[in-house]
């Protein structure tokens, strides 16, 4: 064993044999100073330490001070009764109290023992039996808030393991307080019942013994039973303290000398108005001496306290000014200027009110609404929308950009309706001519007084957050091709494997990798096919990646797969009315493709090419009054080709090939493309 751990079990066996050896007055004096010593040493311990378990030694330490301070108490009793004399500290305490008046002494040290009693060491009894409680039954809250943070990553297992340590320490060391502040309590009982067998054993002892007369009995036993009640109860008050402080101190960054300091001096005002109080007070009658100094005091305070904030308070700004002026010269911080945002929405100062919650605003909602309906229709995770406002655009203009390029822009009136008319319309309504400007279409905007009278007359009314949510719509499908990267193809993988591992596995990456995936999901896209039903995209894939690794032969394949989801999302009913390609036509550009080392190109004379475009426009101009959407069907070794020409004049253009339409659907030609 080191010496250390010797000595203190030393020190337990010496206090314990301290209540049955005869000490003489001397060693009686050294230790009843060091009796103090340690009561103010545990005091200020108790004042300067964050956290009560930083002393967690304190409850058995208070077990032995007390034990020791009874030892010390019962060795001064058998000399006071013995010889009528315990040393000179005893002496000393008793003079100090009593002086000349044993009546005002024997009060002073009367009220001494009631406030150590009733006040302090009850006190803190209470409070150590209510941290106690409080502690055990916080465990379990405290206990799933660590499984909590574990399970979400905030902490590491090493961190949880640490915590519950701590909440068990915490557990332990309120419950051992607990019952160490019993010790306390009776120890200022046994303090009591001895100064009365003090004063009694020794007025019988001083008359019947030592022959002396009862005054002066009196006299000397009560002054060296006051001195040593005192030199027994300043250190049981002084750990009484102590202890009433560790069990009521709360968690902090700081000790309570520190924190007592901080947080009285953070409110100066509260220290100018109490000075301007006892001023005040003064003037009314008070003594004045007094009540001026200290009020003149807390006023020199409270000026002095509040001018040295606003100082730091400049200081600190002007020191945050110069790091973020640092910060951003920084080169490293030009990084994150780099960064681009998939898709932003920014509006000008008369649109905030649309995305403003606070003025019932609801275009967030709206754009929640849009990525969940885009995931639903195309089967694409949308990306974040950055919305900003913008005082660069005009007050009711709105922009859209992808990857920070503008590529839609429109104006709304943000306290009118916008109507449409679709073809039926009885009669027409006056107001101010706009353009919706999701697909152009030539609309008016009318007062919220006439909304009722035009949807009477016929018209389509919106109001403009459905008309900027209807564009962003629009915009996000005809731009989804874009947004679709190989990290978010991972994902979309990544959902799958959850349900069909084998599938993953076998294709990805053994026979394609991500990004071959991610351009045929690309070619879908671009043409308005939805990707959600991955499974049969993947196994189409992994059937035909062998035969060919050209992405847009495989994804003629997946079309051909997802002939059910093509024909009901361009075709309405059994019956499809479509423009055909002259057979001659279709031949021409087959004889027009090249196989090159950069891929498949088509060479087309431009006469030729511009005759085909020109034959095409005039077919879809004839449909236009009909109601019928255009629709060109042609055969399928042909119809990527022939998008490919087309997609440039009419982008929006859907293209089919036979092979892509359920048996079930009666082609109709309605017009042909010629040359």
């Amino acid at each position: 064993m080191k010496l250390g751990d010797i000595a203190i079990a030393f020190v337990a066996v010496a206090v314990t044999l301290l209540i049955i050896i005869p000490l003489p007055s001397g060693l009686l004096d050294v230790l009843l100073s060091f009796n103090i010593a340690l009561a103010l040493i545990i005091l200020l311990i108790s004042l300067y330490v964050k956290e009560p378990l930083e002393f967690s030694i304190f409850p058995s330490l208070l077990l032995l001070a007390t034990i020791f301070r009874i030892a010390l108490n019962i060795s001064s009793t058998r000399l006071i009764l013995s010889e009528g004399y315990a040393g000179q500290v005893i002496e000393a305490f008793g003079n100090f109290v009593i002086g000349n008046d044993i009546i005002v002494g024997v009060i002073i040290f009367l009220i001494i023992f009631v406030v150590q009693f009733i006040v302090v060491t009850r006190g803190a009894e209470r409070v150590a039996e209510v941290a106690a409680r409080f502690t055990l039954d916080a465990m379990p809250g405290k206990q799933m808030a660590i499984d909590a943070d574990l399970n979400s990553g905030i902490i590491s297992e090493a961190q949880a393991r640490e915590r519950r340590a701590k909440i068990q320490r915490e557990a332990d060391f309120y419950g051992a307080m607990d019952g160490a502040s019993k010790f306390v309590k009776g120890d200022a009982i046994v303090s009591i019942i001895i100064a009365v067998i003090n004063i009694i054993g020794g007025i019988i002892t001083g008359m019947l013994v030592q022959g002396m007369d009862f005054a002066e009995v009196l006299n000397r036993y009560t002054l060296l039973t006051v001195g040593d009640g005192l030199v027994s109860q300043v250190p049981a008050l002084l750990i009484s303290v102590g202890t009433g402080i560790i069990v009521t101190r709360a968690a902090s960054e700081s000790n309570m000398s520190r924190d007592l300091v901080s947080q009285i001096t953070s409110q100066p005002v509260a220290m100018l108005i109490a000075g301007i109080t006892l001023i005040v007070l003064a003037f009314m009658g008070l003594p004045k001496l007094p009540m001026f100094s200290i009020g003149g005091v807390f006023i020199y305070l409270g000026y002095t306290i509040q001018n040295t904030a606003k100082l730091k308070q400049q200081q600190e700004e002007t020191s945050a000014e110069k790091t973020r002026t640092d910060e951003i010269r920084r080169p490293e911080n030009v990084l994150p200027l780099l960064q681009v945002d998939p898709i932003e929405l920014e509006f000008g100062y008369n649109l905030i009110p649309l995305a403003d919650v606070n003025q019932g605003g609801d275009l967030l909602d709206r754009v929640v609404m849009i990525r969940r309906q885009l995931a639903l229709d195309l089967g694409i995770v949308v990306p974040m929308i950055r919305i900003r406002d913008n005082i660069q655009l005009k007050p009711n203009q709105y922009v859209i950009k992808i990857k920070g390029v503008e590529v839609a822009e429109g104006e709304l009136m943000p306290d009118r309706y916008m109507a449409m008319n679709p073809g039926a319309v009885e009669h027409e309504i006056n107001g101010i001519p706009g353009v919706e400007p999701a697909f152009g279409l030539p609309a008016i905007w009318i007062t919220a007084e006439q909304k009722d009278e035009a949807e009477m007359a016929g018209y389509t009314v919106v109001d403009p957050p459905s008309v900027m949510a209807t564009h962003l719509t629009e915009v996000i499908r005809r731009h989804s091709y874009e947004l679709l990267g190989r990290q978010e193809v991972q994902g979309l993988i990544d959902n799958i494997k959850q349900t069909h591992p084998v599938l993953v596995d076998e294709l990805i990456p053994k026979l394609m990798t991500v990004g071959e995936v991610q351009k045929v999901l690309q070619n879908l896209l671009k043409e308005n096919v939805p990707i959600r039903d991955m499974v049969t995209i993947l196994e189409t894939l992994a059937d035909y990646v062998n035969l060919t690794r050209d992405p847009d032969m495989l994804t003629e394949y997946v079309r051909h797969a997802l002939s059910r989801t093509i024909t009901r999302r361009f075709i309405q009913g059994n019956k499809a009315s479509a423009i055909t390609v002259d057979p001659s036509l279709e031949q021409l550009i087959m004889d027009s493709v090249k196989q090159t080392e950069q891929g498949t190109m088509i060479a087309m004379e431009p006469s030729k090419l511009r005759a085909m475009l020109s034959s095409l426009s005039n077919e879809i101009r004839k449909l236009s009054g009909t109601g019928i959407q255009p629709i060109v069907i042609t055969s399928p070794v042909v119809r990527i080709y022939f998008k490919r020409l087309t997609e440039q004049l009419l982008p929006d253009l859907p293209v089919l090939s036979y092979n892509e339409l359920e048996p079930s659907i009666e082609v109709q030609s309605v017009g042909m493309v010629r040359i």
